[in-house]
């Protein structure tokens, strides 16, 4: 749950081992700091930030599993500009940009090619830039090569009327497409589903042009050291960022739902997409920092209905035992619906700041555990990291030391199955009961309140 403190700050969780985006002291100290603080116009292979260095011939290629509900996905990504807000990250840019993608369910899509987990330019610079390896010599996977299962562009299916939203944030270095998972799955169910990039958070992000921006996350982590003042403010302001984006996004799909374009680029728009959304059914889930994320933007936006935190801490600690600095969702509670979904250990009685946002909240709430598992179980991980594992013929624990021991396949059908129960209830009105009690069904997810 605390995956996104290691990741900004390298301080060690004390129930699991090492897991999610983790950032060792020691990293920063022999690997310094990631210096791109501007942006990079970086083709692959030229030699810019986005370059990859050369390694074995030999690359894991890796297949994300396909989505399980009825409707074919269509995909088109957005490059959205905030004019009103300086790029809190990088003083020399004076506006917030940001790209996100967005998934719906689609007809007719055989004829438009399906999108790559991650551009050409994110791909090249990926290996360099992500701060959590789990043992894997990232430049020996081909990360150009993993297609989602989204159309790029096909048409958007309207016949069941104006479409809920969900959208979508990733933990802290992760970019906005390592759940595409999830993303694709519930779009295939009849959901809109917005991926957020945290810009100069996330890995790489490609803006049009082929513009290749990169984190700035491991220079922040190295000014912080062990400081607990800086590292509370510095979750603060990561926490407080993603907020601002969240609520810049719905700006921008309240424009959409009315029929506009949003994009800065004015680029063509998917047939149908314009005026497909529904304003009044919005809801937010997110992993590890995407989880705090989701909760307390819903607790500061109305607009956000319901809202789903994959093993998020909501405090901005260092530790997960730690009750210091709780959130604002978590002192005051939220008044609308809320899952919590932990990874092994980690419930409303071993989280203060779960159990504090459960106490106070008079809304409709739930905690689950998902049995065996951590917190990168909730990320594309879970089905990668196997098969790069086989392929690269390395260590068998390699995977159970990143992912747990629980099953890949039963893994990610459970978290499929209570994350589209969820907001089908909420934001649909029907209710397949699953989140009333355990079930034989699906025999890792325990029900901690």
């Amino acid at each position: 749950m605390s995956a996104m403190i290691e990741a900004v700050t390298g301080t060690p969780r004390r129930r699991r081992p090492r897991s999610g985006l983790v950032l060792a002291a020691a990293l920063l100290a022999t690997m310094g700091a990631v210096g791109t603080a501007g942006a990079a116009s970086a083709q692959p292979g030229t030699g810019g930030p986005a370059a990859v260095a050369a390694g074995p011939t030999r690359q894991a290629r890796v297949a994300l599993p396909a989505p399980s509900g009825p409707h074919q996905v269509g995909t088109v990504s957005l490059h959205l500009v905030d004019t009103s807000r300086p790029d809190p990250w990088v003083a020399t840019q004076p506006d917030r940009e940001l790209m996100v993608s967005i998934r719906y369910p689609a007809r007719d899509a055989d004829r438009y090619p399906l999108a790559p987990q991650l551009t050409a330019g994110e791909a090249a610079a990926f290996p360099g830039q992500y701060l959590n390896a789990d043992d894997v010599p990232l430049d020996r996977v081909d990360w150009s090569a993993t297609l989602t299962h989204a159309h790029q562009g096909a048409p958007v299916d309207r016949r069941g009327g104006p479409l809920p939203v969900v959208l979508y944030s990733p933990g802290a270095g992760d970019p906005r497409s390592l759940n595409s998972t999830l993303a694709d799955d519930l779009a295939s169910r009849g959901f809109v589903v917005v991926t957020i990039d945290h810009t100069y958070e996330a890995p790489a992000v490609e803006f049009p042009g082929h513009r290749v921006v990169t984190s700035v996350l491991r220079d922040q982590a190295g000014q912080v050291g062990n400081d607990p003042a800086k590292i509370t403010a510095l979750l603060k302001k990561v926490v407080g960022v993603r907020v601002a984006d969240t609520r810049f996004v719905l700006d921008q799909l309240d424009a959409l739902a009315a029929g506009r374009n949003p994009d800065a680029d004015h680029q063509q728009l998917p047939q149908g997409l314009a005026g497909a959304l529904d304003p009044d059914r919005i809801g937010m889930f997110g992993q590890s920092g995407g989880g705090f994320t989701a909760i307390q933007a819903m607790h500061d936006d109305p607009r956000i209905k319901v809202a789903a935190d994959l093993d998020g801490l909501l405090g901005y600690v260092g530790d997960d035992n730690d009750s210091a600095n709780p959130s604002t969702a978590a002192t005051d509670g939220v008044d609308r619906p809320v899952l919590l979904l932990g990874s092994q250990g980690d419930d409303i009685r071993t989280d203060p700041s779960w159990g504090a946002l459960w106490d106070h909240s008079t809304g409709w709430h739930r905690d689950l555990t998902l049995s065996g598992s951590t917190e990168t179980t909730m990320t594309d991980k879970e089905s990668m990291l196997p098969q790069i594992v086989r392929q690269l013929n390395l260590p068998p624990d390699t995977v159970t030391k990143a992912l747990g021991t629980i099953a890949p396949t039963r893994a990610v059908a459970e978290q499929r199955a209570y994350l589209a129960s969820f907001f089908d209830r909420w934001l649909r009105g029907t209710d397949d009961h699953l989140l009333d009690g355990p079930s034989a069904a699906y025999p890792d997810v325990e029900f901690a309140g």
